[in-house]
């Protein structure tokens, strides 16, 4: 095999490696891909089958040494984005109808909702604002 062959070998091997890649969305197999071409590149400049071998193995381990962790850490984060009762947390709303321990309603997020006080002994008036501090259920427990 001389040195025009042993780059298109690795860019074949290359390909190859980008089939699982996306058949089986591995990103490992896209770390091997690219220790690949790094050995097609070093056969390329005319290094030796034990350089490419070692430029592949040396390039593949790096990326997945380094990359995998970033990508675990990124894939276990919680989305920041909340939705649903999660974004109505923290929101302020005002006071329809008297707001006590015991029961009232508010208009939240241009929704009426009925509302408790999380004070028992604070009672909230008509027009006040109040900020939601839990929903349970359809009611916004407020202070």
């Amino acid at each position: 095999m001389n040195d025009i062959d042993a780059w298109v070998w690795w860019l074949v091997g290359a390909a190859a490696l980008g089939i699982p890649l996306v058949v089986t969305a591995m990103p490992e197999f896209g770390m091997l891909a690219v220790g690949a071409v790094a050995a097609a590149v070093v056969a390329g400049l005319g290094f030796d089958a034990v350089i490419q071998v070692l430029a592949f193995v040396v390039v593949s381990v790096a990326l997945i040494a380094v990359v995998r962790p970033i990508a675990n850490r990124h894939t276990r984060q919680r989305p920041r984005l909340a939705t649903g009762i999660e974004a109505l947390k923290g929101k302020q709303a005002v006071v329809l109808e008297r707001v006590d321990g015991s029961g009232g309603r508010i208009k939240l997020a241009g929704e009426v909702w009925s509302a408790r006080a999380l004070d028992t002994d604070r009672a909230y008036e008509v027009g006040q604002e109040v900020d939601v501090v839990e929903i349970e259920g359809a009611t916004a427990i407020v202070i």
